[in-house]
């Protein structure tokens, strides 16, 4: 096999090799993503913008899990709310198993595979991984006089709860963690950055963009990465990028971490002569 043959090889098994990728999840979640870079011969730059902490108070979660009971509807939005429900849950005397008798949907395959885990099965887990596809997935009809309860971020999109409601149930939106800035140091990102030496930026949420903006005094998002692609794990984060003056050139039409994985993998394979910049 000659030099060239083994190149192109290579290049099958580690399409990202000589890349340099910033991963902007929260440091507890980011080895997912990471290990799948690696994996494909990328460079990881592990740059969390988002910290996930505890609501500033549990009382009105407390109050919507006392009475579980009463809800038909138990929908989570995101992987982020699912400990933290259970953990309210158990202090208030109570167990996954008295959840059978409610509807339980999910967003995004991760959510439901980790209720999985806890023993809740998610009924819905609608095809568009975003709020959108759970409205897809019901009938307007089915919802008049239900009860819902959606536990999520405090910053969160109301489209969900404001359809619900304007078909008729009853929705309590109860806070179960908020996302802050973390104290990280910018300067090394800033100076590679700075020399295009970072080949793409990964968001996964609207809020790990308008905090890399924040850590970085609000620039605009175009002169701050130019050189590098920014990946966007769907439309909705890919939107967050374009109002805060970037460009979203890679965007997963499958709104996961694989997805999104795959998508950056495809950037680089229809651009061969995009090489890394030491």
């Amino acid at each position: 096999m000659d030099k060239a043959t083994n190149q192109r090889e290579d290049s099958k098994r580690q399409p990202l090799a000589g890349k340099r990728i910033v991963v902007t999840r929260a440091r507890t979640q980011a080895e997912s993503l990471a290990r799948r870079i690696e994996e494909l011969g990328g460079e990881v730059i592990e740059f969390p913008t988002i910290e996930i902490c505890p609501p500033e108070s549990f009382a009105a979660f407390d109050d919507a899990v006392a009475k579980i009971d009463d809800y038909d509807w138990l929908i989570f939005t995101s992987v982020n709310s699912i400990e933290p429900f259970l953990f309210r849950l158990k202090r208030n005397g109570k167990t996954a198993a008295e959840l059978t008798r409610l509807k339980v949907g999910a967003i995004g395959p991760e959510t439901a595979q980790r209720l999985e885990e806890f023993g809740i099965h998610a009924g819905l887990v609608p095809e568009r991984y975003q709020a959108e596809g759970i409205l897809d997935a019901v009938k307007p009809e089915t919802m008049e006089g239900k009860r819902v309860l959606i536990p999520r971020a405090a910053e969160a999109r109301e489209i969900l709860p404001e359809t619900l409601r304007e078909w008729g149930a009853s929705v309590d939106v109860v806070v179960a963690y908020r996302t802050i800035v973390p104290a990280v140091d910018v300067a090394p990102l800033a100076e590679l950055l700075r020399l295009r030496k970072v080949d793409v930026i990964t968001f996964t949420s609207s809020s790990t963009v308008k905090n890399f903006t924040r850590l970085f005094d609000n620039k605009n998002l175009d002169a701050l990465a130019a050189g590098s692609a920014l990946a966007c794990i769907g439309p909705i984060t890919a939107r967050t990028v374009e109002q805060l003056g970037g460009h979203a050139g890679i965007v997963a039409e499958e709104f996961t971490i694989p997805g999104m994985v795959r998508a950056i993998v495809e950037y680089f394979g229809s651009r061969p002569e995009v090489e890394h910049r030491f």
